[in-house]
């Protein structure tokens, strides 16, 4: 008997969504007024991907050290709160990216996004791509006392999705996204076009795919590896 999945958990930031201009632009910006030169867009992409305080934190390394005197976490709530405003005028979501997530909802079943992105980024930024309606559990990296690689990140994803049993898949771009799939015992995508430094075909995903379309006959190759009973 063909096992169908219940729930598909995705990250956020490189795997749905293509942040980094609008995450470099934040920053730049931030650097800029700390009197910092300014980073590439390509020197930023691979700093992605742990959460805005470690971007932030990156971006000051990278620019010439942490300024004496400054107190990074008014720095980074300042930093988190402009993002937070504006987090989607660069950007774009990824190709077929929402058409992909449509056909899965069509299908019945259940999408959850399990991000290192703050709440209340990841909660604004969906709805400025016009991507909300589309989750049934959105969980970011400061509503719990654990994230990513934390398994106990995604579970609290699969939880809210009602697929404790198994029968799910994560999909994601870097490594942090296939820990917590491998420590929660089910399989795992990663994009190839993501924000990672070690390359996504190298890190011992289930599956690579290299655009969304991909995506639906990945997961269906899949489905006979996620946990739980037939």
């Amino acid at each position: 008997m063909k096992r169908v999945l219940d729930a598909v958990v995705f990250d956020l930031d490189g795997t749905l969504i293509d942040t980094a201009p609008d995450l470099h632009a934040h920053l730049v910006a931030m650097l800029q007024e700390l009197g910092r030169p300014a980073l590439s867009l390509a020197e930023v992409r691979p700093m992605i991907g742990d959460g805005a305080r470690v971007l932030l934190q990156r971006g000051l390394e990278a620019s010439g050290g942490v300024p004496a005197g400054i107190d990074l976490e008014d720095l980074y709530a300042t930093f988190l709160a402009r993002y937070t405003r504006d987090p989607h005028r660069h950007g774009a979501v990824f190709e077929d990216a929402r058409e992909v997530l449509e056909q899965l909802r069509g299908r019945g079943t259940a999408l959850g996004i399990c991000t290192n992105k703050p709440q209340a980024a990841s909660d604004a930024l969906l709805r400025a791509a016009g991507l909300d309606a589309l989750f049934d559990a959105v969980i970011g990296g400061d509503a719990l006392p654990v994230k990513k690689p934390d398994p106990g990140h995604l579970g609290a994803v699969l939880a809210r999705l009602g697929a404790t049993g198994g029968r799910a898949v994560m999909v994601g771009d870097s490594g942090n996204d296939l820990a917590a799939a491998r420590a929660a015992d089910i399989p795992c995508v990663l994009v190839s076009f993501g924000y990672t430094q070690v390359p996504a075909a190298e890190l011992g995903a289930d599956r690579v795919i290299d655009h969304f379309r991909e995506l639906p006959e990945a997961l269906a190759a899949l489905a006979d590896l996620a946990a739980g009973p037939a």
